[in-house]
């Protein structure tokens, strides 16, 4: 029989034992966990949650960063049936109120005494929360020790755990996974063990990954792309070094990774730090690094077509991997065999460096609502298409709507939004396939690749997703602010186009003594910048870190139906706001 849950891809990695399985990366060294440490602390956990009443389709919330903690409490809480939540670090409070709500979560697991806080403010809102359990630091009263619950050696407990585990439907529940709506309130999408393993297998089928590798996950595990990779290097039995994606630039050198995941901006952000470098060096040193990195494309593009590199070229490309491109390489310890990236586009340029390099970079693509790999591109000679992310798995129907919105229909579409029927119903068209939300092409080879979003919805290229709406309508809630239109799409921070009330501001200008002769005076003046910049930082505080605006800029025109850039019922035309403050908002975004 083969894979069927979860826990079937973690056997994997029980049966490939070594001493360091498993290794959590600080800027103050590292500790590890061999396999059957990792299994025995698994297995302990599945236990105390039980005899804490956790049992067959109860919700637990998982708010913790990346550690070997992360995967024990998932795991422990499918192997009893139960269902996990997992929750961003970055959200507020309130936020974290509605989805423990909203899941009607008994139990709450939370890594630092910072994020406890959070739960202990929340508690009087969350009456069916009955315990909480924290990693490590100091606890307040009534909180539980995780250490103490993922201790002893229960007799029977690793046979009872894979029992349990073998009785478990693979249709059934696995997980809830809040992703952001259009209209305010987040949607958990229901993802079933049957959804995340036929991903995880027919993913691993475009993957060189084994044992002998060692894969870093520094993006949140409660990002859908960051925990399928870790079910893939389950079924692989890969070993996994854990840390946060705030320590991966201090730690990845020294850990030598040879396999990662990461979103598009980490990888901008690498080249960013590399080219201000390379331009703070000498003219010689600039001049040599270009060089290298010319010979390294060349060398590359004619690899992956297929050809048998000799004479010259090879010769100088070997030069220049000695002088210049294995010095970059050794940024990230020198072992890296490939990365993916994905959940955003991915810039040209940013493709193009870690090709010359030698890194190869695979692209991948899809949504939580598809657990969540629909395409994923391929690093092997002949395979690798330039410009298209890849082609869909094997096990998915993948196809285009007349007005070109990618379709999809296959085994990891989710099961639906949880307590959102009619919501799940507006998901799918007449035919069973979940509607995207992306425009596409796909070529006469089955390659895909996204054109543009077809709906609202923001993702940042950092991979998360901020519903514009309702920040925008928070932003008009001020009398001076008339319309605002949030931008960040495939960016790596938000900001916001506000279109003033004017007859408020010149109001409250002149309240201060001032007067101006034109809007363009009006909109430069620092006392009404001011302004404005309160009722930003007003609304910023209620919002999750990667929704906040961090800049801002006054349109110098009123928005309306007869401007052309509102509908005649009053939405804003989104792209035709954007086009004409094209300049304006590349402003924003240019290099400082």
């Amino acid at each position: 029989m083969g894979d069927r849950t979860v826990l079937d891809l973690y056997r994997h990695d029980v049966e490939a034992p070594r001493d360091e399985h498993y290794a959590h990366w600080t800027p103050e060294g590292k500790r590890t966990l061999s396999t059957a440490e990792f299994f025995h602390r698994t297995c302990a956990l599945a236990e105390s949650l039980n005899e804490l009443g956790v049992g067959a389709g109860d919700r637990v919330i998982l708010l913790s960063d990346n550690r070997p903690e992360w995967h024990m409490v998932d795991l422990a809480v499918l192997d009893l049936g139960a269902v996990d939540v997992p929750v961003y670090q970055t959200l507020t409070a309130d936020q974290i109120a509605y989805q423990v709500n909203d899941s009607g979560a008994t139990m709450a697991v939370v890594d630092t005494p910072e994020q406890m806080a959070k739960f202990l403010e929340i508690g009087d809102r969350c009456p069916e929360l009955r315990h909480l359990v924290q990693i490590e630091g100091e606890r307040e009263g009534g909180v539980l020790a995780f250490d103490e619950l993922a201790s002893g050696r229960n007799q029977g407990a690793e046979t009872r755990f894979w029992d349990r585990a073998g009785a478990i439907d693979e249709q059934a529940l696995a997980s809830i996974i809040y992703t952001s709506g259009t209209t305010g309130d987040p949607k958990g999408v229901m993802l079933s063990h049957h959804n995340l393993v036929q991903n995880a297998i027919f993913t691993n089928r475009r993957s060189p990954a084994d044992r002998t590798d060692l894969a870093l996950e520094f993006l949140p595990l409660c990002h859908t792309a960051e925990r399928l990779a870790s079910y893939c290097y389950m079924q692989r039995a890969t070993s996994k070094a854990y840390c946060s994606v705030e320590h991966v630039g201090e730690v990845i050198a020294t850990v030598g990774p040879t396999i990662f995941f990461a979103v598009p901006r980490v990888y901008e952000k690498v080249c960013q730090k590399i080219f201000e470098r390379v331009e703070s060096s000498s003219p010689l040193k600039k001049k040599l690094f270009r060089w290298a990195l010319g010979v390294g494309g060349e060398f590359n593009d004619r690899r992956i077509a297929g050809e048998d590199i000799r004479g010259g070229l090879a010769i100088t490309h070997a030069i220049a991997d000695r002088l210049i491109l294995s010095k970059v390489r050794g940024g990230f310890g020198g072992r890296v065999r490939f990365c993916i990236t994905g959940a955003a586009e991915t810039p040209g340029y940013v493709a193009d460096f870690f090709h010359a390099v030698g890194i190869p970079m695979a692209e991948a693509y899809g949504l939580t609502e598809t657990s969540p790999v629909m395409v994923v591109g391929s690093i092997e000679v002949g395979e690798i298409r330039r410009g298209w992310m890849g082609r869909p798995l094997d096990n998915l129907d993948v196809r285009l709507a007349a007005d070109g919105e990618l379709l999809v229909k296959g085994p990891s579409v989710m099961m639906g939004y949880w307590n959102k029927p009619e919501e799940t119903a507006e998901a799918f068209d007449e035919n069973g396939f979940f509607c995207t939300g992306d425009i596409g092409e796909i070529d006469p080879d089955g390659y895909v690749r996204i054109i543009d979003r077809k709906k609202d919805l923001i993702v940042t290229s950092g991979g998360k997703n901020v519903a514009p709406q309702p920040i925008e309508s928070l932003l008009k809630q001020s009398p001076l602010v008339d319309l605002a239109v949030l931008i960040g799409d495939r960016r790596h921070f938000i900001s916001v186009l506000i279109s003033p009330d004017f007859e408020e501001l010149t109001r409250r200008t002149r309240e201060s003594g001032l007067s101006f002769d034109t809007r363009g005076d009006l909109l430069r003046d620092s006392t009404a910048l001011g302004l404005f910049q309160e009722v930003v930082e007003s609304i910023n505080n209620g919002l999750a870190r990667y929704e906040q605006i961090r800049e801002f800029r006054l349109l110098p025109v009123t928005l309306s139906i007869e401007s052309g850039h509102l509908t005649p019922t009053l939405k804003v035309k989104r792209r035709v706001v954007v086009e004409e403050f094209k300049e304006l908002i590349d402003g924003i975004y240019a290099p400082k």
